[in-house]
């Protein structure tokens, strides 16, 4: 899930004759309740459209709320809901009360309602070895008819960005005899599209070993696919594998040329090793690599984003005839890491445009991000609950960029500023939309993180 499926949301609600915000809901309709990483992260700026949301992992959370709704189904609203409360990781945005420092101004307080109704709500950690699998395999998916198996959850290497990483700590891998060749054989059993999920796929420990198994000759018609790795880990034989199996380009994340940058964000990762990467992917028969990379990081000069051309021109020049794309992204700032306290950076945009014009006159297919959408991503991502009536305006204006601009003027004086959201580096003591929320880390370690960023 991502910030702008919230629109999805809406639709189903409107659909079912639902009403979109929980304090309009009667004693005869459905609670409603969302979970997932938009949700785990900040729900805030969609609290008062959900009656119940579910922080974490589902493998926790969902036989635990289904227990406790068991208990109360015969209730009212409000006895089922003060219920399910109590229950580690069940948030209920009606229960807490946000107070403000003026309309357009910072976050007050956020206090539960009363003594009974927990003041923290605990993101629920998953710590089992037997991770997911696709349950439904269709032309229809996203992933059209790909058997897709979870093979790691979290990264261990925390980029200080990165919310895949910091928001599911601790890094975890599944098991190869009881989890990923199980899963493998059933689902080759109605594809043979296979799909490798995960943030950082080949540092689980036993990734060889499962090379290994997925290079016998029963498998020699799948077609494998695999999420983006880390670029150290690239060898040929990893190549080689891929390219037999009609994987044609595989995606590594450098974030920036610049060792110095890279330095600031936690990415361990030298350029020699992004250059061994591409020689390694090549001589092992894959046809490209999809490179990923990232302008307006927090303490980015000028002279980052060059480091950034010279390093494609280097790769393009050490691999002939190898297909290189850089595709590039705005940082955004993501709650429960260390530089969710950063805004975007509005020169961000102007840095893309740079490297658009440089590398494609040097060959180089570049594959840019709309700053724009970035921005709205960035609203979400620190968006707190006055949000809301930005969210139903939009809605009924049309979904595009314009609107969010025309309803921020409509509410002008009732919420902060886009800038405010979007742009402004926050105060370490600020009071911030997710406070109530706790995450892997606690925020004294987020502020320890950040300060050695700096």
């Amino acid at each position: 899930s991502w910030e702008l499926d919230y629109v999805n949301i809406f639709e189903r609600l409107e659909f079912l004759n639902i009403p979109l915000r929980s304090s309009q809901r009667t004693e005869k309709q459905p609670l409603i309740f969302g979970g997932g990483p938009v949700l785990t992260a900040n729900p805030e700026p969609f609290a008062d459209f959900f009656d119940i949301i579910l922080l974490g992992d589902g493998e926790n959370l969902l036989g635990d709320f289904i227990d406790a709704y068991q208990q109360v189904r015969h209730e009212s609203r409000l006895t089922q809901l003060r219920h399910l409360a109590q229950v580690p990781g069940i948030y209920i945005p009606s229960l807490y009360q946000v107070s403000y420092h003026s309309l357009e101004g910072e976050i007050q307080d956020i206090k539960s309602l009363d003594s009974n109704i927990p003041s923290q709500v605990q993101k629920q950690t998953y710590r089992g070895n037997i991770l997911s699998a696709s349950t439904v395999v269709t032309e229809k998916a996203a992933w059209e008819n790909i058997y897709m198996v979870e093979v790691v959850r979290s990264c261990p290497e925390m980029c200080r960005f990165c919310l895949a990483s910091y928001l599911t700590l601790p890094f975890r891998t599944a098991s190869l005899e009881a989890s990923l060749i199980p899963a493998i054989e059933k689902g080759l059993q109605v594809t043979r599209r296979l799909g490798l999920l995960g943030a950082s796929v080949t540092q689980h420990p036993e990734f060889d070993q499962l090379l290994n198994y997925l290079t016998q000759a029963k498998y020699d018609d799948v077609r494998l696919s695999i999420a983006s790795v880390r670029t150290n880990t690239v060898t040929e034989k990893l190549a080689k594998t891929l390219a037999k199996r009609e994987t044609r380009t595989l995606t590594i994340a450098v974030e920036s040329g610049s060792d110095r940058l890279r330095k600031i964000i936690n990415k361990k990762l030298e350029n020699e090793e992004i250059m061994q990467a591409i020689i390694n992917a090549k001589n092992g028969g894959l046809q490209g690599m999809k490179i990923y990379g990232m302008v307006g990081i927090p303490g980015e000069e000028l002279e980052d984003v060059q480091a950034t051309v010279d390093l494609m021109r280097a790769l393009k020049k050490a691999a002939p005839g190898f297909r290189l794309t850089l595709g590039c992204s705005t940082f955004v700032p993501k709650s429960h890491t260390p530089f969710q306290w950063f805004g975007v950076n509005p020169d961000a945009e102007k840095r893309l445009k740079l490297l658009e014009k440089q590398l494609k006159s040097n060959g180089i297919d570049f594959r840019p991000e709309s700053y724009k959408w970035s921005v709205i991503q960035a609203l979400l991502s620190r968006g707190d609950r006055r949000l809301s009536h930005l969210l139903e305006l939009v809605r009924n204006y049309g979904e595009s960029l314009g609107s969010y601009r025309r309803a921020f003027k409509e509410l002008r004086g009732q919420l902060p500023t886009m800038e405010y959201y979007v742009n402004q580096n926050w105060d370490l003591d600020q009071v911030l939309p997710w406070q109530h929320l706790q995450g892997p880390l606690p925020v004294a370690t987020l502020k320890k993180h950040l300060t050695n960023a700096l």
